[in-house]
């Protein structure tokens, strides 16, 4: 079968808002990037057929941002029964401890019970980051640029996502998962100018996530926003920004940046080449 550098941005199946990115190479590694609800886990699993033309498909890597259920149970969902559905070489991600999970937002204990039970799956797979660390999946590389740090307590699970930057095409792809402005703050005093990077995923779905000073310092040319159509117009079913989100503020942000396109998961499925012509 015939390969090439993509990712997959994959639409939400449900209203609400989601993250799930499959990065294909032309050597044939299949790389997904969380995956979404447990809802959006047969669409997931639809698409990973279709790429790798397999009923059991192989992913090489999986990187897991953060402990939130439209990041992680699409994975838990798909590997309930054990890898009857697909197999994982190796799981990536560094989560805070069980107790401070349940501690800081208890309202997420079902995630957290159901993380636990598909470990006896996931363990052996399993790869805890730390920054610094570095990847080569095939012709991608990875790299960890942020991980959880346990003074940062302002938005809690949010706080704890893990930077990820997939290299690949001669491009670069910056996954910020849902940090905050404070995990944002420690970022951009850790990297700099260094976060520049073609493409960003905005963080926390584009709203009430990191500071325009992380963005312009990212300096992209390309936002992939997790935004179902509601989150993109900050739409409380009133009209166009009745909510309280700060998708509108955010968007006027990229704006001021000059960035050259967009993609948003309200308009389903994103197929993007890499390299991506901007021009």
């Amino acid at each position: 079968m015939l390969h090439e550098n993509r990712m997959y941005f994959l639409a939400n199946q449900n209203p609400r808002q989601m993250m799930s990115f499959i990065i294909e190479t032309a050597d044939g590694k299949i790389i997904v990037v969380d995956g979404g609800y447990a809802d959006d886990a047969q669409h997931l699993l639809d698409t990973l057929k279709n790429i790798t033309g397999s009923e059991k498909p192989h992913v090489d890597a999986w990187l897991l941002t953060h402990a939130h259920s439209d990041h992680i149970c699409a994975l838990l969902k798909l590997v309930e029964n054990g890898f009857d559905r697909l197999t994982i070489g190796a799981l990536y991600y560094n989560f805070p401890s069980v107790q401070w999970l349940r501690s800081r937002e208890p309202r997420d204990e079902g995630e957290v019970a159901g993380f636990l039970a598909a470990r006896k799956y996931l363990l052996p797979i399993s790869e805890i980051v730390t920054r610094g660390d570095s990847y080569r999946i095939g012709e991608a590389q990875i790299d960890v640029l942020f991980t959880y740090d346990p003074a940062l307590t302002r938005f809690g699970i949010n706080e704890s996502s893990t930077v990820f930057r997939l290299t690949l095409g001669g491009q670069t792809v910056l996954f910020l998962g849902d940090l905050g402005i404070e995990a944002g703050e420690k970022l951009l005093s850790l990297y700099g100018v260094e976060l520049k990077s073609d493409f960003v995923q905005m963080a926390h779905h584009g709203q009430n996530g990191v500071d325009k000073s992380v963005y312009q310092a990212v300096a992209p040319k390309g936002c992939l926003w997790c935004a179902p159509l509601w989150l993109w117009e900050n739409d409380a079913g009133k009209g166009y920004d009745t909510h309280t989100f700060q998708t509108v503020i955010v968007r006027g942000w990229m704006s001021e940046l000059r960035v050259k396109r967009h993609f948003v998961n309200k308009d389903g499925d994103h197929v993007i080449p890499l390299p991506f012509d901007f021009d």
